[in-house]
């Protein structure tokens, strides 16, 4: 997306993940593709504002999701990296 955010969020949902959580993209012929997000219990799904068509601000927002979800794997990567427990750093 391009831009800032001019309106403050109505929520904040912090969805943790942990064993069993999951990441899949379900792409379908005749649709856009649906990102489904699995935390436990609780289960997010990512999809265009329709269903049969794709908009500009739908790839700018697909390709931010993107790079954005490539910078949190290289953080928790740099946070794990090299521990000789496995166990990872406790942030404080």
């Amino acid at each position: 997306m391009t831009g800032r955010r001019t309106v403050p969020p109505v929520s904040t949902i912090n969805l943790k993940t942990g064993p069993g959580a999951s990441a899949a993209n379900h792409p379908y012929p005749q649709r856009s593709p649906v990102l489904g997000l699995v935390f436990g219990g609780v289960q997010v799904l990512v999809t265009t504002s329709a269903g049969d068509r794709i908009t500009v601000d739908d790839l700018e927002f697909a390709r931010c999701l993107a790079r954005e979800a490539a910078s949190f794997a290289r953080s928790v990567e740099r946070m794990f990296h090299g521990l000789p427990n496995g166990e990872g750093v406790a942030v404080r």
